[in-house]
């Protein structure tokens, strides 16, 4: 049996003002406020969706968790094997950290409803990219973000491979061209010609 072939990766990535008519619109209805930590966790550490679903601030078995004291963001339990969607620590980002302290007063999970655990965010997610008139936008299009804002940041491959949990090679492939030094020496070497 031939598998289909391979889809070309998706290059749409939100900008600064699109994601902040995101979480506009989701802090703006009351069903879907759970939604405005989900996106601020995605945009500021390129986590995936069901990953940051399982957030708690405590360590548990069946997720990561947030070490508001160290600034690190467990994306797995640390008994979880490890898979090919690869779920790295991270370190947080000040602005990220502060938020997450102040969630962890009066919060067991990083993105909860009526105190208990959010399983799916399909129904607030629909209604937000509606509301932000960005009908195309997927709960995987915050972790493209994050990772093109860091290319946008000229963030040396190793690194962010590193802290966005992926390859080098998939960065190179998908998100290079983002980087403000891609091809830029053979461009320069080009211009010098007469």
């Amino acid at each position: 049996m031939k598998l289909p072939e391979k889809r070309a990766p998706r290059d749409r990535w939100l900008t600064r003002a699109e994601a902040a008519r995101l979480l506009r619109a989701a802090r703006s209805h009351p069903k879907s406020r759970r939604l405005a930590p989900f996106i601020l966790v995605a945009l500021y550490t390129g986590t995936r969706k069901e990953a940051i679903l399982a957030l708690r601030f405590a360590p548990h078995t069946t997720g990561g968790w947030i070490d508001t004291e160290r600034g690190v963001l467990y994306r797995k339990a640390q008994d979880m094997r490890e898979t090919k969607k690869r779920r790295p620590p991270v370190r947080m980002p000040q602005k990220l950290l502060a938020h997450a302290r102040r969630w962890k007063r009066n919060r067991t999970w990083v993105v909860e409803y009526e105190g208990a655990r959010v399983g799916s965010i399909k129904t607030a997610w629909r209604r937000a990219i509606r509301d932000a008139d960005l009908p195309e936008v997927t709960p995987h299009t915050l972790k493209h973000t994050a990772v093109t804002w860091a290319m946008h940041k000229g963030v040396p491959l190793a690194d962010a491979a590193g802290f966005f949990g992926t390859t080098v090679a998939t960065l190179e492939s998908v998100y290079l061209h983002h980087h403000p030094s891609f091809q830029e020496a053979t461009a320069k070497a080009l211009d010098g010609w007469k």
